[in-house]
């Protein structure tokens, strides 16, 4: 049995090349028992690599490869515990939904009261009783979905690998099989690998996510510390919607602030580099407007985007295009072409390195 103190995975420096391309480099993170992990990060990646590699698909050019603390880097399949749901749910169309799950079982060679019992129990759970005798094709997107998830289940694996398993799911669809897999996740207690380009789906079911560009991992963390906290550029730009406002800025000579295109601007952030260029990060929920009197930035509106219990009011600020998160109410009377005074508080600006995108410490 696994120690409580090991990770249930954990990847150490994996590369993976296909020819020229470089599909992981120096891929490094862990994954703790029963969590819900998820892979955040745009097409060609490396996301679906890693997976690959995790279930012993891809054998790995260089690094390791721990399951339970023990060394599976070049295990067969079999041995490892894992089990994978592909992005197509790949039922066999042929099968009822009784024989789709009953067939990975037959394979490993469990007998047939066990199977009987396992294909009970994983029906019940995903609620698809109804269905044993169907096959895939009359099943809805959303029951494919779940037969696809059965399969994997029912082996009774360590690890349950998801590569974008909801991308062919409409959005109602969507909605309920994220309730659903959390649902799964804490009644079964399993560790849980998510692929996901999706900002939504990392953000609402990810215990700790890791962001991955080009093959590596930049930042992993809570949701909270990657949308409070982004470690450069790139992580701050993927988490949070609408998306950071970034403009370019620069450090006064006295250090004391930045000189923006809308003005100066105080800010928390000590010792910034003089005569470099930086970018300034600021969420459009941390913009808030100017009540009487307040010292404020002068604005003018641009676009109403009423989204039902919010608001994003686009406007221009010193030639720059900025976004704000209103209430509905906030909202009532404001009109593109109107001014509209806002303030930006210093304890929610974020300061990036614009040669490396970098983040600079607040100090705050």
């Amino acid at each position: 049995m696994a120690s409580e103190n090991n990770p249930a995975l954990r990847l150490t420096n994996i590369s993976k090349r296909f020819g020229d391309v470089v599909a992981l480099e120096k891929l490094t993170f862990d994954v703790r028992q029963g969590g819900f992990f998820v892979l955040f990060g745009p097409s060609s990646v490396g996301k679906t690599t890693t997976l690959r590699a995790i279930c012993g698909l891809e054998t790995v050019d260089s690094g390791s490869i721990e399951i339970d603390g023990k060394d599976a880097t070049l295990a067969p399949i079999r041995d490892r515990g894992v089990a994978m749901v592909f992005q197509s749910f790949a039922l066999y169309p042929h099968l009822t939904l009784s024989e789709n799950f009953a067939y990975p079982l037959r394979e490993a060679g469990v007998s047939t009261n066990e199977i009987k019992k396992r294909v009970g129990e994983t029906v019940e759970m995903l609620r698809l009783s109804h269905r044993l005798d169907n096959k895939p094709a009359t099943l809805s997107g959303g029951e494919q979905q779940r037969v696809a998830l059965g399969r994997a289940l029912i082996r009774h694996p360590k690890i349950l690998l998801l590569d974008e398993p909801l991308t062919n799911l409409d959005a109602k669809l969507r909605h309920d099989m994220r309730a659903e897999l959390k649902r799964l996740h804490r009644q079964l207690g399993m560790t849980i690998v998510f692929a996901t380009p999706d900002e939504l789906e990392a953000l609402s079911m990810g215990e700790d996510i890791a962001v991955m560009e080009t093959g590596h991992v930049v930042q992993q963390g809570t949701p909270d510390e990657l949308y409070e906290r982004p470690r450069n550029l790139y992580v701050a730009a993927k988490i949070g919607s609408p998306h950071m406002n970034l403009l370019e800025a620069k450090a006064q000579p006295d250090n004391k602030g930045l000189d923006t295109p809308f003005g100066p601007l105080v800010v928390h952030h000590r010792d910034l580099p003089a005569d470099e260029p930086l970018i300034m990060g600021i969420r459009p929920t941390d913009i808030k407007i100017a009540k009487n009197g307040e010292p404020h930035i002068l604005t003018k509106v641009r676009l109403i985007e009423p989204l039902g219990d919010l608001t994003i009011v686009s406007f221009n600020a010193g030639g720059s295009h900025l976004r704000i998160v209103l209430s509905e109410a906030d909202a009532i009377g404001i009109q593109p072409g109107q001014d509209l005074g806002v303030v930006i508080a210093p304890e929610y600006v974020h300061l990036f390195r614009k040669a490396d995108g970098v983040a600079i410490a607040n100090a705050a």
